[in-house]
């Protein structure tokens, strides 16, 4: 039983209150100073108690996606990607494994409901390799549109986070459906993965120096592995990022440093410079550059403004990230040349809750700004 199995947060869930009511059945009996007595009294309270907390634990992993598996949660995950053997002209940057379709009506056909395909990436210059999964609009398996060519938008999770909570929590696939059956999007094809691409280090986005080379592959790799294999555009302005918390640092990093790639970056709860903790180890060897090009605010201030837009959210009430977003969006204002806006709750967490409020709207900005 895997650890998002309903069946094992039950049998949890179960366990907890069957040793809650035995504690309570068995406490007369259990009143001596024995020591029987005694480890009988510690055993149903730990029990219960550790019961109780993996009910709690199971339940907050379901809805947030923290952890895809128990080889993810105990730092221990085997699936790192599919590797690609790409001598003797066989394979490609981009395979797909497999097909889903997308919740709601007209899910079962394509040409209604549009299409989900897992992917394996695998960057030819990066030479990272990583799942992915593609969603694919309606309008691109219906015959009037065999020659379109389709905005793409990257969408990244936060760390550590799982890229199906992408569409099973978030449900980017089925809002940017239903934006664009409404007339307020166009259709997009959205590339839906972990920044985490080299599990379970968290690199920020970054080209780690000996290390990863996780920008690398964001800026070059996957455009091109996508362009290799689907209808998408091959221009800035066919491109935007979109992220979470940690996603949505790499999406406005991607957008800032890369505007010949992506015209325009969203960040939901984001923050603006990489972190350094025992999750990402050391991601600059001393590199005082690049170090530097990792905060957004230092960068905006030494480098020529890009020419890109950038949409931040946050909250008045519940996020930490508040006055670091004013005072980055005041920074972006003052150089004339990037272009920022903002959605600003009156309150709400960094969590799935919060983002799913923000994205439709998001998803509408995104789609404006990509021909």
């Amino acid at each position: 039983m895997g650890l998002t199995s309903t069946t094992v947060l039950l049998v949890a869930v179960v366990s907890a209150v069957t040793l809650f009511v035995g504690t309570v059945w068995l406490w007369p009996r259990l009143a001596r100073r024995g020591w029987r007595a005694v480890g009988g009294r510690v055993g149903l309270l730990l029990g219960t108690q550790v019961m109780l907390f993996a009910s709690v634990g199971l339940a907050a992993n379901q809805a947030f996606g923290f952890y895809a598996s128990w080889a993810d949660l105990f730092g221990r995950e085997t699936d790192q990607g599919v590797v690609v053997d790409h001598t003797g002209g066989s394979g490609g940057p981009l395979e797909v494994l497999g097909t889903r379709q997308v919740d709601g009506p007209g899910g079962r056909r394509p040409q209604q409901g549009g299409q989900i395909q897992k992917v394996a990436l695998t960057g030819r210059t990066s030479h990272i390799a990583t799942p992915a999964y593609v969603y694919l609009p309606p309008e691109y398996f219906q015959p009037q549109y065999r020659t379109r060519v389709f905005p793409a938008a990257v969408v990244l999770t936060g760390y550590p986070g799982t890229a199906e909570a992408l569409f099973e929590k978030l449900h980017y696939p089925r809002t940017a459906r239903d934006l664009a059956k409404n007339g307020r999007t166009q259709p997009m094809i959205l590339v839906m993965l972990r920044p985490t691409v080299a599990p379970p280090r968290d690199t920020e986005c970054v080209d780690v120096p000996g290390g990863p080379r996780t920008e690398t592959f964001f800026a070059k790799d996957l455009p091109e592995a996508m362009r290799a294999h689907y209808r998408v555009g091959r221009e800035p302005a066919g491109w935007g990022v979109i992220g979470d918390s940690t996603g949505g640092y790499c999406a406005l990093k991607l957008a800032l440093h890369h505007p010949g790639v992506y015209a325009a970056g969203v960040g939901l709860s984001a923050y603006y410079k990489a972190p350094l903790d025992p999750t990402t180890g050391d991601l600059f060897h001393g590199d005082a550059k690049l170090r530097d090009e990792a905060d957004l605010r230092w960068f905006l201030a030494h480098r020529p403004a890009p020419d890109t837009s950038l949409l931040v959210t946050t909250s008045k009430i519940g996020e930490s990230n508040y006055k670091a977003t004013l005072k980055f969006i005041d920074q972006v204002k003052a150089t004339g040349k990037t272009r920022i806006s903002s959605i600003v709750l009156d309150s709400g967490g960094h969590n799935f809750n919060t983002w799913r409020r923000e994205i439709p709207a998001a998803l509408q900005w995104l789609s404006g700004r990509l021909g």
